[in-house]
This record gives structure tokens, sequence and C-alpha cells, in this order.
């Protein structure tokens, strides 16, 4: 992609941290790569190159710094190339599209040719497919030497190396030096987790401002009885992951440009995707300053905009989970879908069993959302649901242990609307919101929801749609604050009123 190197120049001068994350310098005379934060003295210019990502830099060659380190940045938002296709490909890679396949395997996902996604990473993102995987892999790899007391093999296998081999010379190649050299100078520095805990802390970066108060409260009021819990200062959930059960928890640092995430898991394997996945659940790759500029253009979302700095979509953990969750919403209120969500669980999920047991503050948990397989065979007609929503229910879930269906972002968001609308029973509506919030698509925008047209005085959802053409590509940010709007002086509702494929 295109790069205004005197822009970058001047924002690395004053290490501007509203830049951090959206370009890299590399130093030619040290071959070393830095955030535009990087407090070391400023190189002149001539001995500066720009690259957009960090997996360019590294491409190209340059070592990551140790002293403003890389891999703790907020990350490259996912708009920052203009091509769908590759912010597609992004979150597809950052679930670990390729650690178990290779690129040709990623390009057929997307349906295109591996020569031409290639060419698209190159011209958006400065480096091949590869290459960001690499650096993925070697940058969490690099935070989990500074951040915890995990061993070295442990790091390895967390990061989606194949072996520790492969491992060793990766960091060696990056950084030349071994990786336990890379410990021992955090050790003096003071850094690195306490031996023997538990659970292990994360720190999750993001871009600020984040409106911690309300995820919280839209996480809380569509919390799951027995999987999850959200109030002001904690959000905690129970999760399968490495063949087993585990609880993490999520808790705001005042004044701090990152979340901290303490996972209690049953094993150290997949480490890195359990953080992908709490920094899709919160949304921490948005970039506040870029939607709020562009929504509160629009007088009828400006004075919500201002109200709301640093407004996030609310993801989810896990996207089959959350499809169901919607499908529970079809035409009640929030508080009700959530009785039913707890309704299923207790009576289809599996019972939780955490090694060490259960930590601090997480005593409510007692189950982990069942599988997509459990609920295709499970009898819902005890829930208390309609027999046709029960159905869809069970043909949701037979489509996706199929296959049939796939949560993930290897379509577009209206293939992936198309795909889910074909589900008996499932409308527009629950389909841009499962897109909206568990495939991560920044423009889906139910448009017929009832809280929506409510929040803007009551328009019709042709009036709604309309509207939102304005607010592209961000229309899931709108709805979020909307939505909000709405709560404050209503009874909070998300409906389908028009798909008329549930009427009664």
């Amino acid at each position: 992609m295109r790069i205004d190197e005197d822009a970058c120049y001047r924002a690395l001068e004053t290490r501007d941290r509203r830049f951090d994350g959206r370009f890299f310098t590399g130093v030619r005379s040290t071959g070393i790569y830095c955030r535009p934060i990087c407090p070391a003295r400023t190189p002149r210019r001539e001995r500066c190159v720009f690259f957009p990502s960090a997996a360019a830099a590294q491409e190209a060659g340059y070592r990551p710094c140790l002293r403003c380190r890389p891999e703790a940045s907020p990350g490259t938002p996912a708009w920052l190339g203009t091509s769908a296709l590759v912010s597609r490909a992004l979150r597809l890679i950052a679930e670990g599209a390729l650690d178990d396949a290779d690129a040709p395997a990623l390009a057929a996902r997307l349906g295109v040719g591996e020569r031409h996604l290639r060419r698209l990473f190159l011209r958006h993102v400065g480096a091949s497919p590869l290459a960001v995987a690499q650096t993925r892999r070697l940058l969490f790899a690099k935070k989990l030497l500074d951040e915890t007391a995990l061993s070295i093999t442990e790091v390895a296998l967390s990061s989606g190396f194949s072996s520790v081999r492969r491992f060793n010379d990766a960091i060696r190649a990056a950084y030349e030096r071994s990786p336990r050299e890379l410990r021992k100078a955090v050790s003096k520095r003071g850094g690195g987790g306490a031996g023997g805990a538990p659970d292990i802390a994360l720190r999750l970066p993001f871009r600020p401002p984040l409106d911690w108060g309300a995820l919280a409260g839209f996480l809380g009021a569509r919390a799951i009885p027995g999987v999850e819990s959200a109030e002001p200062g904690a959000y905690r959930r129970t999760v399968r992951v490495a063949g087993g059960h585990g609880v993490v928890e999520v808790r705001p640092e005042a004044g701090e440009p990152y979340l901290l995430a303490r996972l209690r898991l049953p094993g150290t394997e997949g480490l890195i995707h359990c953080a992908e996945r709490l920094r899709r659940l919160f949304d921490l790759g948005a970039d506040p300053d870029a939607i709020a500029a562009h929504l509160g253009a629009d007088p009828r979302l400006a004075p919500r905009v201002l109200a709301m700095p640093g407004v996030r979509v609310p993801g989810a953990w896990d996207g089959f989970e959350l499809a169901v969750r919607a499908i529970l919403g079809q035409q009640v209120s929030v508080r009700a879908a959530t009785q039913l969500a707890g309704r299923l669980v207790e009576r289809h999920g599996e019972p939780l069993a955490v090694r060490g047991g259960l930590p601090e503050g997480a005593e409510g948990l007692r189950f982990v959302f069942p599988t997509p397989e459990a609920l295709a065979a499970a009898d819902l007609t005890d829930l208390g649901l309609p027999r046709a929503r029960a159905a869809t229910i069970t043909a949701l879930a037979a489509r996706v242990a199929s296959g049939e269906v796939a949560l993930d972002a290897s379509r577009g968001l209206e293939e992936t609307v198309r795909a889910l609308c074909e589900v008996p029973g499932v409308g527009a509506w629950t389909a841009h919101y499962i897109a909206m919030r568990a495939l991560r698509e920044p423009d889906a925008f139910p448009a017929t929801d009832l809280g929506l047209r409510r929040a803007l005085g009551g328009v019709s959802g042709a009036d709604l749609a309309a509207m939102a053409e304005a607010w592209r590509p961000w229309r899931a940010y709108a709805a979020v604050l909307l939505w909000t709007a709405d709560a404050q002086g209503a009874r909070p509702v998300e409906t389908e009123v028009s798909d008329g494929s549930l009427a009664g």
C-alpha cells in the first residue's frame, strides 16, 4: 500500500501515539524496525524506511526492536488496506488458517487463486500471507517470553510453531539471540511473569479510547447464565480449548492502553488462538478515531459519537454460540433470550471441569456451551421455544457440524448473509447480527431491528437502510451507538420484526 513517508516521519519525530500500529519504521543503519512511539533517539530522515505492517518489515530483513517491542503494538486496523478480500484473509490467518495449512489452501477457502491473493497482500500489506503468519507467531512468542514464565517449549507450542527447533531458528533469525537470552534480558529489566502461577496473564493492547462500560453493559445484559458473566470490573467466561475446559477473565487497567486477561486452561497449546479470540470479543483491533470521524459527520449520530468515545462492536468467543444466541433473541426481549440461553446450557451444555478449580470470582460459571454436534442431535422442544425456532437451531447446528455453513471469514458479507438465510427460520436480521458480532464484519447492519428504528424516531426499515448507506463501511458501529442510546431510553429489544420467517 502507499504510505506518506513525510507524514510518517513527522509522527515519528513527535512519537504520536495515534499512529502506533499504523506503520513501522525500519532504520537502515541498524537493521531494526520500530513503532512510532519508540523511546530511542529519532534517526535521520534518510536512514528511515516505512512499512505498513510488522510483517512487511520482517520480510524486508529488519529485526524487531527490543525497546519499543512491536509485539506490544495495538495492531494494524483491519481496514488499513482497501481490499475486503485481504481483510478477510487477515482474519483467517489470525484464527490460525496457516498454522496447519499452506497458502494455496487459504486462497481456496477465499475462492481465489494463490497468485492473485499474494499480489493483493503485497499491494495492501506489504508482505505475503506466509510472512504475515510467521510474523504473527514470532511476535506472540516474544510477548510470551516477556510477559509469562512459560517454559521455552510451552512458548513454542503456544505460539503455533510446529517444533521447538523451528521456534529457536525463527527467534535467532529475527532477534540474533536465543529465546533464553531474550528472557534473561527481560528478567534484568524486571519483566516477566511469576513462576508457578496457575493462571496465564496476558496484556491485550488496543488503540485508545475504549468504552469499557458500554462493552461490559452490552455483554452483561446478554451473558449466558452459567457460561459467562460481565460486570463493571471484569468479564469472565468458560471456554473449550486444547481438549478440555478453561476459564478466562478480562479486566480493564485504569489509564493503560491494554486489557489484562487471565486464562486458566487445560494446557498452553493454542494460547495464541485464545488471545486472538479475546481480541475479537472486545474488538481491540478497531481504530476509534477513524470510526468517530466518519460517523460523527452525520448529525444524527454526532451526539452519540461524542457521548461514547471509543465505541466497539462486542464480538463473540465462539461463532456458533453467538449464532444460537441470536436465534433465541428473535422476536423476544434481551432478558427473555438470556433466560432461554441459560435453560439451553443447563440441559445440553457440558458440566465445567477446570484443572486447579475455579478462580476467584468465577463461582457462578458451571457449563461449557454445547458443540454443534451435540445440539444437532438434541431434543430442544422442552426449552419453552416455539417448535419452528427449535427446528432452526437444530438445522443450523447440523449445517455448521457438516461444514455446510462456515462461521468464519472465508466468505464476504453478502455471501455469508445469503448462506445463513438459507437456514429455515433465519432471516436478514439474524444473519446480519451474526455477521456483525461473530464474523467481525464492520459493515453488517440489521436494518429491520426495532431498537435501531426506535432510536431514530421510529423510522421504517427501508428508511433506516437508506440512512445507513452514509455510514459505510462502519455500519456495525453505528448500530451499537443506536442500540446503546435506545437502551438508555427504553427497554432494549432486538427483534426480527420484518423477516416473516418466525411469525407468531
